[in-house]
């Protein structure tokens, strides 16, 4: 059994529709080389997860982001310093990111936001920086990509008073029908992650099955966040797949429309070319 939690999940059945990881850490997942990006998308992509976006959220993470998106056509990039890590956060790392994120194979500025959970930066060092990458979003013309956990009223509240960019990605979106539907009301797109699949979960199930296609994606943030029936093991791209399908059962709806959605919303929100020129 120990074994077991070591082991990556079953790769499943490809889904109907190809569609994209909204949201993955490759270099967290393992991924140092040029070589080991193109293993893991291979294994996405036999899933039917033919694209992925790999999220930065330090500095080095960044770089390293901005350059993998490069070494293979399915693997785009989004560069953000994470609300944790904004205690330091000063004019040299503002121009850095800056930098990366007008790279044409970035194609967010993200993860970014609130973090009330972990105290590892002051809620106001956060919310500064959280209001420079929303001004930022909207100088480089691409969607910010949201890290909320336990702060929805400050991220709603700040988003407003700075006025949100075109498109907003609530990236693994924790809330509950409410701020759903506060959410969908702004505009903003949700991203589910395996957290949809968790049978305790309840709020979030509620939350899946208001959200208008358009205004939904799929995401891993692997290696975290493992969908059931696999919590606690390692998470990769490929698993997207298994939220797809618990997100069509949640709905009512079938696998192919679910992933239809998934797919052209995340085509229209990151910009991304087609699977064939891409």
């Amino acid at each position: 059994m120990g074994d077991d939690k070591r082991e990556l999940p079953p790769i499943p059945d490809r889904l109907p529709v190809s569609v994209v990881d909204a949201h993955t850490h490759l270099d967290a997942c393992g991924a140092v080389t040029a070589a080991d990006v193109s293993a893991m998308v291979d294994r996405a992509e036999r899933a039917g997860v033919s694209r992925v976006v790999t999220v930065a959220d330090d500095l080095a993470a960044a770089r390293w982001a901005a350059e993998a998106s490069t070494w293979d056509r399915r693997v785009f990039a989004a560069v953000a310093i994470h609300p944790t890590r904004t205690k330091e956060f000063g004019d040299a790392e503002k121009s850095e990111v800056e930098r990366l994120a007008r790279q044409d194979r970035v194609v967010a500025v993200g993860e970014t936001g609130l973090d009330y959970y972990w105290d590892y930066s002051p809620h106001d060092a956060q919310q500064d920086a959280f209001r420079w990458h929303i001004d930022l979003a909207k100088r480089v013309g691409k969607p910010l990509m949201i890290h909320d956990r336990e702060a929805h009223e400050d991220v709603l509240r700040i988003l407003d008073e700075e006025g949100a960019p075109d498109d907003v990605v609530f990236h693994c979106f924790s809330g509950d029908e409410h701020i759903a539907r506060r959410c969908v009301d702004a505009g903003y797109v949700l991203s589910f992650a395996g957290t949809v699949t968790f049978r305790n979960a309840r709020g979030l199930h509620e939350a899946a099955r208001i959200v208008p296609p358009g205004q939904y994606l799929a995401e891993t943030d692997a290696p975290f966040l493992t969908p059931h029936p696999f919590r606690g093991r390692p998470n990769e791209p490929f698993c997207t797949a298994y939220t797809v399908r618990h997100l069509a059962g949640l709905r009512g709806e079938a696998v192919h429309e679910v992933a239809d959605a998934v797919r052209t919303t995340a085509e229209r929100v990151f910009r991304l070319p087609s699977v064939t020129s891409c």
